[in-house]
């Protein structure tokens, strides 16, 4: 019996799109992976330049919003993992943005 493992020196990003409802990344090898956009409320309640304002980091192992101080790493995509941040730390967030 064979067993499947993530690759992950090929698990790179070399494209990213954000839209209302996901997170699509192109990897190295081919594949395109998507998330769930509500996984990742910073990016859900970020407006559409703020989710297309990105740099993808440490050579494609991760990306970074600026704008909405969010990073997420491909590995963490790769596993199902949604966002780690606590109610609590989304609401302050929240309550500091400026009124769309």
């Amino acid at each position: 019996m064979s067993t499947s493992t993530t690759n992950r020196q090929n698990a790179v990003a070399v494209g990213v799109a954000v839209t209302e409802d996901a997170l699509t990344l192109d990897l190295a090898d081919g594949r395109t992976i998507s998330a769930p956009l509500a996984w990742y409320p910073r990016l859900l309640h970020g407006t559409a330049r703020e989710r297309n304002h990105f740099r993808i980091l440490g050579g494609g192992e991760g990306i970074h919003w600026p704008d909405l101080d969010e990073d997420i790493s491909v590995e963490n995509i790769l596993m199902g993992h949604p966002s780690g941040e606590s109610q609590n730390s989304l609401a302050a967030w929240l309550a500091g943005r400026p009124v769309q």
